[in-house]
């Protein structure tokens, strides 16, 4: 009973939860301004230039490139690839390196025992997926000026400026990871997805615009713009009530006696959601998407034989794209809610460190089978959902010529990001208001503590 009481007095708390308290909390009040702070600092990234780029030439290819694949790299990089900025890889080969190293950590027993070592494990991980950042960066930067080049973009080709050009672009993808490992630790939400959220949120205004200008000069007509807007309101409430969406597990905790004392047995749930590994799924599936396709979309004409093939059946919409896209959605969906999100080894170690079980299963291994065996299908809806949500604006913008930022996986990074932001703070205020709570009990203990009188000497 006493255990229900606290509960919904919790509850009732949070639902009391208003944002006047964010004045009172120093602390938040401190992450927030600290975020913004740094990704106002990454946006001024995205305008500085790479030296030796011929702008003129630039803008007038990405002109013509933003409709395709060239979208898709100005999404996740910001603008700042059709400005060729010293932020113009952006935070996709950290996410790439993240993805390697991980399924690395899965495959190599050596890792594995990294992993299972708490802090100092996750450190040296950590330093391996800087290294991979490192290499895959240098490697994609010297791609895309060898590309530059090809493309006649460059005012003076040659070994002087590939250099400068792989130094400019590492260094500031390896500034954004570091910007992406502070805005987590000592900021409000996690760094590398808003990184990639402010990017997108920075070009919707423009990408709004020229899907108007469509309307107005008669390429897409009406009834299609509101089509389009209503789709988008469609996904946005789609996509909150599927990443709120829950599944949840009866858990029975026994009858204890601590001292003299009996204390009845209760139940709770251990909830899990449909969607454990959130958007990032979609943001390692398209990173892969991008590898690829970064180096060719500079090269224009130039590109080899093997990668226009490449091109022909992995282009935007085309069949096999798709298909990929799809698959990888799937996997990630699972490896990664398997890996980060939900470990049932550890969930079933905690249930029994507690003494609950789930009624009719057994603590320990029986536990863990029967979490996976509830995981498995509940992400069959979860990895379709994702996998539907990024594909169906995929076959609508090949068919109706849609501006990239109405894609499906844009908006899932935009609406994921910001709910997970949002209950971050909302969290910070909670354990603020406790906080008080706490202060005000110790304040009125001493003041009823003061009254008492000493006793009389004898």
């Amino acid at each position: 009973m006493r255990e229900t009481g606290m509960a919904s007095a919790a509850e009732q708390m949070a639902a009391n939860l208003s944002w006047g308290a964010l004045g009172k909390a120093t602390d938040l009040r401190q992450r927030i301004f600290f975020t913004l702070g740094l990704l106002v600092v990454y946006r001024l990234g995205t305008y500085i230039p790479v030296p030796g780029i011929d702008a003129d030439s630039l803008r007038k290819f990405m002109e013509n490139a933003s409709q395709g694949i060239g979208g898709m790299l100005q999404m996740f990089t910001g603008g700042a690839l059709g400005r060729m900025g010293i932020f113009a890889l952006g935070i996709m080969p950290y996410i790439s390196a993240s993805i390697i190293v991980q399924l690395l950590t899965s495959l190599v027993p050596a890792l594995e025992q990294l992993k299972k070592e708490g802090e100092q494990g996750r450190k040296k991980i950590n330093q391996y997926t800087r290294y991979g950042t490192v290499a895959l960066a240098t490697f994609q930067a010297y791609g895309l000026a060898r590309s530059i080049e090809l493309g006649s973009l460059a005012h003076e080709p040659g070994l002087f400026f590939e250099a400068s050009t792989v130094i400019t672009l590492v260094g500031g993808t390896m500034f954004l990871m570091w910007l992406g490992e502070q805005i987590t630790a000592r900021g409000i939400g996690n760094g590398t997805s808003l990184i990639i959220f402010v990017g997108i949120v920075a070009n919707i205004p423009s990408a709004l615009a020229r899907f108007f200008e469509q309307g107005q000069s008669g390429n897409l007509s009406g009834a299609v713009i509101v089509g389009v807007l209503l789709m988008v309101i469609a996904v946005i409430a789609f996509v909150v009530f599927m990443e709120r969406a829950l599944r949840k597990i009866h858990i029975q905790y026994p009858r204890r006696q601590v001292g003299m004392k009996v204390f009845d047995g209760s139940s709770s749930h251990l909830p899990i959601k449909v969607n454990p590994a959130g958007v990032i799924p979609a943001i390692f599936a398209s990173s892969l998407l991008l590898l690829p396709t970064t180096i060719s979309t500079f090269s224009g004409q130039q590109t080899g034989p093997i990668m226009s093939t490449i091109l022909a059946y992995f282009g935007p919409g085309q069949p096999l794209y798709l298909l990929f896209f799809a698959a990888m959605i799937v996997f990630f969906t699972y490896f990664y809610t398997a890996n980060v999100s939900f470990k049932s080894d550890d969930v079933a170690d905690n249930l029994k460190n507690q003494g609950g079980f789930i009624p009719g299963i057994r603590p320990g291994a029986k536990t863990v089978d029967y979490l996976d065996y509830v995981v498995a299908r509940v992400l069959v809806i979860g990895s379709g959902y994702l996998a539907a949500v990024c594909l169906l604006p995929e076959i609508l913008r090949r068919d109706l010529s849609i501006p990239f930022y109405f894609g499906g996986t844009s908006v899932l990074i935009v609406v994921s990001v910001t709910m997970d932001t949002i209950n971050q703070i909302q969290s910070h205020l909670l354990a603020h208001q406790y906080e008080g709570l706490i202060e005000k009990s110790k304040l009125r203990g001493k003041k009823r503590g003061g009254i008492r009188k000493a006793p009389a000497r004898r």
